[in-house]
């Protein structure tokens, strides 16, 4: 089964305007592909992994407490959006 399709998206936007991503439009960031590492075609830091940690927190109220759960969280849209949908408190 597909995860929401529309969370998805609402990430894609979220990381752009959030990390104020220049010349990245949703359509470029890939469901599957990796969001940080050398294979990512986002160029995002360890700066970014924090901004991110805490936005993602705020927004989406789901706690993401230790560096591994930050590193499985954060490995794709996909995995990201699977992670809120299963630790959402509130929608």
């Amino acid at each position: 089964m597909e995860i929401n399709v529309d969370l998805k998206q609402e990430l894609k936007e979220m990381i752009i305007t959030e990390l104020k991503l220049m010349n990245v439009s949703p359509d470029d960031i890939k469901d599957d592909s990796p969001l940080f590492g050398t294979d990512s075609a986002l160029g995002l830091d360890s700066l970014d992994a924090v901004e991110l940690v805490v936005i993602v927190q705020k927004k989406y109220k789901v706690e993401i407490g230790d560096r591994n759960t930050a590193t499985v969280a954060f490995t794709s849209i996909n995995a990201l959006a699977d992670y809120i949908s299963k630790h959402r408190t509130e929608t």
